[in-house]
């Protein structure tokens, strides 16, 4: 465990460093890598770097050399970073070039799926829904189910990334609930798969968060994302007593927020990918930041929308803890943190304390 520490320590480090290091020099890159202030999601104020992604990598593959070849947490992360490449480039290529779609990048976050699959042979074999687990059995359809779902968390954090830390901090809490959920199941292994992966988040967090000095863009998003994903995977498939639905609900607020956010558009005759301001997170910024803390500067009145959204996104994440085993309470839990999305959502729209209409 010890070199774990030292692994996590120096991989958050080499995070910091090279973020830093890439705010000092933007002068130099910048016609490449500064993000603009034009566009419907767009909150900033000034042009900002966008390839923290390139942080976040070097940091993990830092901490990744840290660690002992011969154990079991290197052959663990390595694979990981090695099946994340696919995720990562098309979403820098985004970031650099702007002419990689969504669809791009989400089939990319998909085969970096499929490569984990073929480098560990590890997919979901079982959602604990009786008939479906059944069908989990073929590998082509978990294969496939497999790679769906690293797509669907990926594309969720790409979505809340929207304000200074709301997506690095929401992805700590993440790992901290699937960490801890390892841990209760005597997974030491994967627990500190985990702690390396929060590590390294809190060194880009600490540049990000809260005068946005670099952004994760879709690159650090989608890599971010991926590792999200495959730890939940890797808890479903060596933790036999952890319910399907527990990694579901510790990763809660990103995945609710892809829900409702297909839901909305749906619902209105848009495509579902496409941009607008109507994110819980965008509805806190220009109802309760805007109108609360109108007399702070824009950036911090942009940060202070994450710490309101990290208390919601620990609903479920303490949740997920509490009941990783029992299924039942595990979906009454996702159940609870739907309706509080949806109640505190038609607040800040409809100004009144109802319900969404589900139709």
């Amino acid at each position: 465990m010890t070199h774990t520490y030292d692994a996590a320590l120096v991989g958050f480090l080499a995070c910091l460093s090279v973020c830093v290091l890439l705010v000092a020099t933007k002068r130099w890159h910048g016609h490449l890598t500064l993000d603009g202030t034009d566009g419907v999601q767009k909150f900033h104020t000034a042009p900002t770097p966008r390839i923290g992604g390139l942080g976040l990598l070097l940091g993990l593959g830092a901490a990744w050399y840290e660690l002992p070849s011969s154990g079991q947490v290197a052959d663990l992360l390595g694979p990981m970073l090695l099946a994340s490449l696919p995720a990562y480039t098309f979403g820098t290529a985004e970031d650099l070039t702007k002419r990689v779609g969504v669809r791009e990048r989400l089939l990319a976050t998909m085969a970096s799926g499929v490569l984990a699959w073929w480098i560990t042979d590890i997919s979901i074999t079982r959602i604990n829904v009786w008939g479906v687990d059944a069908l989990l059995v073929w590998v082509p359809l978990s294969v496939a189910f497999t790679a769906f779902a690293v797509g669907g968390v990926a594309n969720a954090v790409n979505i809340i990334d929207g304000f200074n830390g709301l997506a690095s901090g929401t992805l700590i809490i993440c790992y901290g609930a699937i960490g801890l959920i390892a841990h209760q199941a005597g997974d030491s292994d994967l627990a500190q798969i985990c702690l390396l992966l929060a590590s390294v988040t809190a060194g880009f967090l600490l540049v990000n968060f809260p005068f946005g000095k670099i952004f994760l863009g879709d690159g650090g998003a989608y890599l971010m994302g991926f590792l999200l994903a495959w730890v939940a995977v890797l808890l479903l498939a060596r933790n036999p007593s952890v319910s399907a639905w527990a990694p579901l609900l510790a990763c809660g607020y990103p995945i609710l927020e892809v829900l409702f956010s297909i839901w909305r558009r749906r619902k209105r005759h848009l495509n579902p990918g496409h941009p607008d301001r109507l994110h819980l997170h965008s509805l806190v910024k220009a109802r309760i930041s805007r109108k609360q803390l109108g007399h702070w500067s824009p950036v911090l009145r942009n940060a202070s929308v994450s710490p309101l959204m990290w208390l919601f996104a620990l609903i479920p994440a303490s949740l997920s803890v509490l009941f990783a085993t029992s299924t039942i309470w595990l979906i009454g839990g996702f159940l609870v943190s739907a309706l509080v999305y949806s109640i505190f959502y038609s607040k800040l729209i409809y100004f009144g304390w109802k319900l969404l209409k589900f139709y």
